[in-house]
Parts: C-alpha cells; structure tokens; sequence
C-alpha cells in the first residue's frame, strides 16, 4: 500500500492530516487541532454523549449513510474516505438556526448547554433520516436516539418535545448529492497506509488486502469499531504502535441470508446487526434497546464483540444458545467453529497467528424451538451485564425436550454453555419439575466470582430463577406473555390499578 495522508470532508470541503498521532481521537482533533470547539468533551470514553458528531460514508451501493457517533473514542485515521459533521454545520450561512436547533430554543430544552452539542448531533440524524422519509418520529424512537446523551439539569422532558416539535418548522434540505460525488472523489484514493513518528495506520478496503495485511503483521492491533480500542486510548493510554482498521472493508459489512442461515460480516454495525436479527428473532428487540446506547451501536461491531472475548459480552450468549458458528479467515484459508470452541480461556481464544474474524453464521430454523434471552444489570439502560443469560429449547409434539441449549455471559472466565444443566433437560417433559432439575444442575456448571457488579450466590440465584422465567414464558400450557413477567409492565398496571381503586 502507498503511503498516504488521512483525508475527509470536513466544512464542505476537502482535508488532508499527515502530521498527527495515529491514536489521536476525533474530539482531540476538534477542539485542539482546528479550534471547533463546539463539541464538548465529557467523559471521555463513550457514555455521556457530549461529543456526538455525524459521519456520512457511501455504502456499498455508493449512497450516502450517516451515523452519529461519540468522537472521543473514535480515532482520527478512521475518518479517511468519510465526511465530518459537528454542531457548528447546523445554523446557516446568515445565522438562521436550523429546525433542531430552534426546537431546542422553543422547548427549553437547554440550561447549561453543555450536553446540547451532543443533543443537536443526535437529532439531527433523527431529523434527517425522517425527512427522507417523510414521516414523524415515535417516542419509542426518540428515546433510543437519545439513549447516548446525559443530562444532568435540564430534564429529558422539554429535549423529548423538541424531537417532537421539530419537523413542525419550515424544512431545512440536506445538500447529499455533493457530498456524495465529494466521497466517490475521495474513494479513488484506495486503501489507507499512515505512517506518524513510528506509529502505523493501515484501512483495507478488500478482504485480500486485510487478510495479506495481517498475515504480514501478526503483531498489528485489528480495529473495527473503536468502542473498546478507544477506551485504552483515553483511559488506559496504552501505546499501540500498528492498527489494522475494518471499517473500510466492504465484504465485512455484508449482511445476507445464505440458505437456511444468516451471514453477519464482522464488521456490520451493532444496530445494523440487530435490525437485520430481529426479522427473524423478535426476542431479541429488549436486548437490542439494552446493548450500550445508540451511538455506541452506531460504531461497534457484532464481530467486535464477538471477537474480544469478554465474559461479559452481551451478544455471545444467545449467539451460542443459537448455535452459531464463528467463521475465521487466515490468508486464503477459511475455517469455522461454534462459537462456544473458540473461547478457551479468560482473553483467550482459539484464533491462530495470523488469522481474524470474518462473520459469524447464525441457523434460522426456528421450527419447534423455544427462545428467550434475558439481561440482569444495576441500571436497566446502557450497564454492564451481571448476569446475560440464553435458552433454547426444541420440543417435539409430545412437549418432550429434543435438543436443549443453555449459555450464560458473567457466570464465569467466558461466555459458556450450562452443559449439566442441558443434560438434566434432555429428553425430559418440559415441565415444572424439569425446570426445577434444570435450575439445581446450574450448580453444578458455575461457580461464579464476587466483583463489583453482583455476588456470587446473586449470580447464582439469578441464573436460576432466568431459567425458571424462561420455562414461564415458554411451558407448552398456558405460558406466560413477556409483559406479564416484566417488572416495567407489572409496575404500570399496578399504578392504574391503584388510580382506579382512589378513583
């Protein structure tokens, strides 16, 4: 690869960086480097969304898509080929705010400014997304749009009228022809290799190029969304001498049916992912609003998840219970695994050298399996799992379990399968009594830790009454309806209840 510059649109316009450190983060380059310091800078590590900017790239097809993001965890090199937007690209020309903005005056929806930046960047994509389509936001929409800014004095009441008081505003129209013909321009540059003060930055755009890139450099850091990589930048400050980036290669985006399975490249977006999961898996629409926030998902990958091995990685348990396989590629030579077998110890996986994540295959027979798969964390939104917990059961026409699997996420050194728990299940009636054999047998699979998030025995005791919910919501005679089992739910009905008895 020739060595080149970082480039990207920014202002409307064309620019070069080649002069700046590989792990120097978007916001730094903001406020330090071009003096826009428009975008705050809050937490630094993606929670509070203060530093939410708007990324345009050319999808596949070559039109324009647009996410926003946090950019203090976001690398400088990963914008090349893309165009930059902050709050400052809002107001015209002569100073007329644009219709986010004005809602935002009008509502009240600010006090100390300083989260609205992020607030307006998150809007804005609202806002544009349903211009294009010509229709309203729902509540359900905006509070997931929402979901990755703070605030801390305003109140989310007046900022959730804004969203909805903003396309009542004469229409501000979004130029995308010219940035889209200003990013076709910038794709003829190829492939990125960046070089700053013994510092390396390459951006394939090909699976060969990755594939030859890393079999080259074993040793170099692959980087796909940036929502893990960007924490030891700005938290850990750890030295990160080489980083291959994913984000530019387009085959890892690809997201496809292919006969009776899904494909997920590693490299598609964590909200693009689930959008295309919950066609076929609707139980997973809680887990989905639940797994970080928006811009978080607008940036990580379903790979990226899959690929570091946490234990408390939220995707790996129902992926497993799935049965899913992990596809690895090493040069030319592809292999896969189920997911289960390729985590061998805590941070350990059964990646060779040379060798990274291309997708994952996901079966969609969905005949006479039962599926379920459940969060337990102090906050209901955007926390870390305590304990992440996955069913799936076939049951043939006499109600008997045929094939049961069982896996968790915070019960131990990696995402598991509960291997006793699904013996005592087979080939038993799923009843009250198999649940409850099925409950006891956890014990047998888990001795989980005490850390800062839940007790062992809270982990334990969680882990079993999940199953119990699970056979609830699923027993073959009058099994329970989700809402009847959601603490939310029950908390609502029992309000209105309660109204009615003063009433």
């Amino acid at each position: 690869m020739k060595k080149r510059a970082i480039r990207f649109i920014f202002r409307g316009q064309p620019q070069e960086v080649q002069h700046s450190p590989t792990t120097r983060t978007i916001l730094q380059y903001l406020r330090e480097d071009v003096r826009c310091t428009g975008t705050k800078e809050g937490c630094a590590e993606g929670d509070c969304g203060a530093c939410t900017v708007m990324l345009g790239e050319l999808d596949e097809h070559g039109h324009l898509a647009l996410r926003a993001v946090n950019s203090c965890i976001q690398l400088l090199p990963t914008l090349d080929g893309k165009a930059l937007y902050t709050v400052e690209d809002l107001a015209a020309a002569d100073g007329t705010l644009h219709p986010v903005q004005q809602a935002m005056m009008d509502a009240h929806g600010a006090q100390c400014g300083f989260c609205t930046p992020g607030f307006l960047m998150s809007l804005w994509g609202l806002y544009l997304r349903h211009q294009a389509q010509a229709t309203i936001p729902t509540r359900q929409e905006i509070d997931d749009v929402l979901s990755g800014n703070l605030c801390r004095c305003t109140g989310y009441r007046p900022l959730i009228d804004a969203a909805l008081r903003m396309h009542q505003y004469p229409c501000t129209e979004f130029d995308q022809t010219t940035v889209t013909e200003q990013l076709k321009a910038l794709q003829a540059a190829g492939p990125l290799a960046y070089e700053y003060q013994g510092q390396t930055f390459h951006a394939p755009q090909t699976l060969t190029e990755l594939a030859q890139l890393r079999a080259d450099y074993p040793a170099a850091r692959l980087l796909a969304g940036s929502t893990d990589i960007g924490l030891w930048v700005t938290r850990q400050f750890r030295e990160l001498p080489h980083l291959i980036y994913t984000g530019r290669v387009a085959e890892l985006h690809r997201i496809e049916q292919q006969g009776s399975e899904l494909y997920i490249g590693a490299a598609a977006l964590l909200n693009h992912a689930y959008d295309a999961l919950l066609e076929y898996f609707p139980e997973l629409h809680e887990l989905r609003h639940r797994f970080a926030s928006y811009p978080i998902r607008n940036a990580g990958t379903l790979g990226g998840n899959v690929a570091n091995g946490s234990p408390i990685g939220d995707s790996m348990p129902w992926l497993i219970a799935l049965r899913a396989q992990i596809v690895l590629r090493q040069g030319a030579r592809l292999r896969q695994m189920p997911l289960e077998d390729y985590y061998l110890a805590y941070q350990k996986t059964a990646l060779e050298v040379g060798e990274f994540v291309q997708g994952l295959l996901i079966p969609l027979d969905r005949e006479h399996w039962r599926f379920r798969t459940y969060k337990l964390s102090k906050r209901h939104d955007q926390d870390i799992s305590a304990v992440c917990a996955a069913y799936a059961v076939k049951l043939d026409a006499q109600g008997n379990i045929e094939q049961a699997r069982v896996a968790y996420g915070g019960m131990a050194a990696t995402p598991k399968r509960a291997h006793a728990c699904e013996a005592t299940l087979q080939g038993q009636h799923w009843n009250e009594a198999t649940a409850q054999f099925g409950m006891q047998a956890l014990e047998q699979d888990f001795q989980p830790l005490s850390d800062m998030r839940a007790s062992a025995p809270y982990r334990l005791l969680s882990a079993q009454n999940l199953l119990y919910r699970f056979y609830l919501e699923t027993r073959p005679d009058a099994p329970l309806a989700a809402h009847q089992l959601n603490v939310f739910s029950l908390a609502k009905q029992n309000v209105s209840f309660h109204q009615e008895g003063q009433a």
